[in-house]
């Protein structure tokens, strides 16, 4: 899931993605989070709330607002305030080109603040201005769907979009980013950018094909296989495995779920967090659940042996959003540069140097015929096909905090044996 660091690209001669794929592999926006992502977030998720003066899911809704009225009232401003993952956006020698063609099509100034380490952080970093109805100082921040995004909507926290000044969105966007289950409608939010949680495998030490969640229990592999510290991938994908969409999961399923995963624990070397990749590019770990953004940065950079899968039980799709608090001071801007964004030309120039799954499947003619960079505008872990997608699921939605706790309950004791 790669907003890493970009090194330069060279003269005219160096095909770009080569040229990254030769100096050092670029951060994964999962390697931002750490220790301090989902999987750690909700061990500490009781600690946040208290800190955050949430007690329970008890909601912060204030008095409800006509949203009609709001965005007629709204005024045109030149200015956005746009708070972001690190090394999230195209940057080329100290100079961010989709932000500038923005400001000079619109005239709108934009300061980029890539300030957010962790959904967690961030979200209790906000929390008391939003609470108290203050400024936040943003206009535009990137969320990823599930707890936080769930208690920032939940909370009344974030504005509801006027969707008629979004007609790029609505021409341009995958069928993968709209409507998702999480925001139905997309009423709070447009994707920023996608990923896929699936199975990795070495070639080099596994000839055969890998296609199932199976394949992470054959005792062949035992002592070679990794899974996630993180509850939620590790969950969903044993959900998944047994045909169960984890969006419209039961308690019954969950528990069910961890039968597999118990019997599975004596073949796991470990429960990893991002460190993973490392394992399997060095062989010590020959096959694991893994990010797509992950498997094609090592492929880049001199691991052509690694291979990333969508097992034929489905995979989890996860979505990085763009979305406004309450209280911006420039929430017309907001909206401007997510339709700004959602045109194959901004998407493309931004996509080039994320390289994860491309909300704008248009962007990768603008890649290949305009920026020439044929590794990233061919691949099928940044445009995936339309059967990849439709193989693509997403995670289970918490309904209150007590919901919450109880798939912890269920699926910490599998990490933590």
């Amino acid at each position: 899931m790669s907003d890493e660091s970009h090194p330069k690209r060279g003269g005219p001669v160096f095909d770009p993605a080569l040229w990254r794929g030769l100096t050092q592999r670029r951060m994964s926006r999962r390697d931002a989070l750490g220790v301090a992502g989902k999987g750690a977030g909700l061990i500490s998720m009781a600690a946040l709330l208290a800190s955050c003066g949430i007690a329970g899911s008890a909601e912060r809704r204030g008095a409800a607002v006509d949203w009609a009225t709001f965005w007629k009232e709204q005024m045109p401003t030149k200015q956005l305030n746009f708070a972001n993952w690190p090394l999230y956006i195209d940057s080329e020698h100290g100079k961010t080109v989709s932000l500038e063609l923005f400001t000079k099509a619109t005239g709108i100034k934009v300061a980029y603040d890539p300030v957010i380490q962790g959904d967690d952080s961030f979200y209790a970093t906000v929390e008391p201005e939003l609470a108290a109805q203050e400024v936040t100082g943003y206009d535009l921040m990137v969320i990823t769907n599930g707890w936080y995004f769930t208690q920032l909507v939940n909370n009344g926290f974030l504005n509801e979009l006027d969707l008629s000044r979004l007609p790029n969105f609505f021409k341009y966007a995958s069928p993968l980013v709209k409507n998702p289950s999480y925001d139905p409608g997309n009423k709070h939010s447009v994707t920023w950018q996608t990923g896929f949680t699936g199975i990795a495998y070495n070639t080099k030490m596994i000839k055969r094909e890998i296609t199932s969640f199976n394949d992470l229990a054959d005792p062949a592999f035992s002592g070679h296989v990794g899974m996630m510290n993180d509850n939620v991938e590790l969950g969903s994908a044993a959900l998944l495995r047994m045909g169960v969409n984890p969006v419209g999961s039961t308690m019954a399923d969950w528990k069910e779920s961890t039968r597999w995963l118990e019997k599975q624990r004596p073949l796991v070397a470990g429960y990893y967090d991002q460190s993973y990749i490392s394992h399997l590019e060095n062989g010590d770990t020959w096959i694991s659940q893994a990010y797509s953004g992950d498997i094609f940065q090592a492929n880049l950079s001199g691991y052509p042996h690694l291979k990333y899968v969508t097992p034929k039980e489905g995979q989890i799709v996860w979505h990085d959003n763009m979305v406004i608090p309450r209280q911006s001071q420039n929430a017309l801007s907001a909206l401007a540069w997510m339709n700004f964004y959602y045109t194959p030309k901004i998407a493309g120039i931004v996509e080039d140097w994320v390289s994860y799954v491309c909300p704008v499947p248009a962007a990768q003619d603008y890649i290949l015929d305009v920026i020439k960079d044929k590794t990233v505008a061919n691949s099928p872990l940044v445009f995936p096909s339309a059967a990849a997608d439709k193989l693509s699921h997403g995670y289970y939605i918490y309904r209150d905090y007590n919901d919450y706790q109880a798939w912890n309950d269920v699926y910490n004791p599998i990490i933590e044996s």
